[in-house]
Order: structure tokens, then sequence, then C-alpha cells
């Protein structure tokens, strides 16, 4: 089981909440670098001063302001202050934020294929120099702080996936694939099958690849109020991110309604909750598991079922 924070609680709480689970025997938890609301890696080192067992994972950074030697540097740094529990979870970022901050990105496929070559060959400690279509080092070698011993730093890489192209070449390259939240079931089956695609293209079983899906969970005694909570988060999604949406099956109809309402990210005054009344529950349930304790354990049992590795939770 993993845990993951999008943007809530605070801090405080959220270091609070870590400790307990990696007192109650969780795998992972994983912190969002979403919006701009926080970086993952303060948080996360926060964490490692806090906790013994549990992996902490970003729930994912990006390939464009997280450039390869910046990550490689970074989580170097995370392995050795958790003491070899650092998981880098990256992801080839979405638009408009990226566009905002004057990125522009650009072959996607090629870019994090180069980027995760390059940040491998860093944590091996080799003196890099690539000449890639979108990554680029020259003559870089990670140096390492005083008493740290040369030797590779072993940090897995999972890719945060969604698009079916990006999916195949998770499979052929990454260490795992965080599964994306606000996705079906359905989806994750289809999923799982273009990941399979690309890990066969690289001669690789699907046992080695790690899976972790993330959900979106809303739970309350009171049913109508679980899905309250979740439609907000939903309402945000499909119209910051509809390629989340149209990927699970939602009509780009509704998805281009929702945007409208909204209008524009961030959201006009009003606007998130003019959205929510193009949200009906048929879609809440298709995109989170909302409802009850005993609700939520068997719609998150379904994603399990559907063959992801564990489920990695995140409020709504």
């Amino acid at each position: 089981m993993g845990l993951c924070f999008l943007d809530r609680p605070n801090t405080d709480e959220q270091i609070e909440i870590a400790k307990l689970a990696d007192e109650k025997g969780f795998d992972t938890v994983w912190v969002c670098e979403t919006r701009l609301v926080r970086d993952a890696i303060s948080v996360l080192g926060s964490f490692a001063s806090v906790t013994k067992k549990i992996k902490l994972a970003t729930g994912v950074i990006n390939i464009w302001t997280r450039v390869p030697s910046l990550t490689a540097l970074t989580f170097a740094t995370l392995d050795e202050i958790s003491h070899g529990r650092a998981v880098l979870g990256v992801g080839a970022y979405w638009d408009p934020l990226a566009w905002k901050q004057g990125i522009k990105r650009r072959k996607p496929l090629a870019a994090m294929r180069e980027w995760v070559e390059v940040v491998r060959r860093l944590f091996r400690l080799e003196r890099v120099t690539f000449e890639g279509e979108i990554m680029r080092v020259r003559d870089l070698q990670l140096d390492l702080g005083y008493g740290r011993r040369r030797e590779t730093i072993r940090v897995p890489i999972y890719i945060g996936a969604t698009g079916l192209n990006m999916l195949e070449l998770s499979g052929e390259i990454a260490d795992g694939v965080l599964l994306n939240a606000f996705t079906s079931v359905n989806y994750l089956k289809e999923s799982l099958h273009r990941i399979s695609t690309g890990a066969k293209r690289a001669r690789r079983k699907m046992k080695e690849i790690d899976l972790p899906q993330l959900i979106a969970v809303a739970m309350s005694e009171d049913t109508a109020k679980a899905k309250d909570e979740a439609r907000y988060l939903v309402t945000l999604y499909l119209g910051q991110q509809p390629h989340i949406g149209i990927a699970s099956g939602i009509s780009p109809n509704l998805v281009e309604e929702i945007k409208t309402a909204l209008g524009g990210w961030p959201p006009r005054k009003d606007g998130a909750e003019e959205a929510m009344k193009l949200v009906d529950d048929k879609v809440v349930d298709l995109l989170t598991v909302a409802g009850t304790p005993e609700e939520c354990r068997e719609g998150v049992g379904e994603y399990v079922k559907g063959g992801a590795s564990y489920p990695v939770i995140h409020s709504t």
C-alpha cells in the first residue's frame, strides 16, 4: 500500500501522517509536484528525518524544470539522507503550466528516453558527455559529498505515464510505472497492454516492472458527501488536464464544456462551482473511488484485480 500527497493537508500534518504510515507498514509515500503548490523534494527530505522504512518517492517531478544533472544530484542527496529509500518518479509535464513558465514541451518521448539515460549514467558515476536531440550534458560527473562512498546510486526510476506511447516507452526503459489517478479500471488494463508491448521490445518481463496505481479516494460514512468531495477534484482535472479524462472515455465535448465553465487555469471566480454541475456521479465513479469505507475498499480492490502492483491512495 502506498500513500500520496497532492496538495493537502499542510506540511506539518503531512509529516505526522508519513510517520504514521511508516509505523503502520506502508510501502511508499509519494509527494506530487503539481501546479505551483509545493516542491516535492523539500517535503520528502522532511519525511526522511522522521521515518525509518517507508520508501520516499516523487509522484512526479518533470523533465523540463528538473534537468538531468540537477535531478541526479538531488536524488543522490535524498538517497543519502534516507539511507537508500529514495524513488525517482518523473513525468513529461503538462500544459498550460509548462507554457506559462516559458517551457516548450517538444518531442516528449525522445526527451524522456534521453533524460532517463543521462540520469542513469550519472547515477553510475560515469563522466558523461551526451549530445541528444533534446538533452545535452558535457563532461559531467557527480562529485558526491564529503564522506560519501563512490559507488553506484541505486535509485529506481518510475515514469508517471498516461498517454499510450509514453506507457510503451515506460515498459521499455523504466524500473516502474506510476499509473495515473483519475483514470478508469478499463484504462488500467489498456495501460498494462501497452507497457507489456514496450517491455517485449526491450526483452524484459512484466514482473520486472513495478506498477503502482494512483487512486483518488474520498471516504465518508455518507456516500453522497464522499462523491461530492471527489467531484471537485475530478472537475479540476478534467478542465486542466483533459487528456486524463479523455483517456478513460470521457466525451471530449463534455471535457470542453467543463474547461469553458472553469474559465481557464487557475479557474475564474465561481468557475469550479459552475463546472462541477456538469460532472455527474457516473463520471465520479469512473475516475475515483468514493463512498463508505467498505465501498472504498471494494473500489480500490478493483484496481488491484485489474493488474496494478499495489494501490497508492491520495485523498480528494
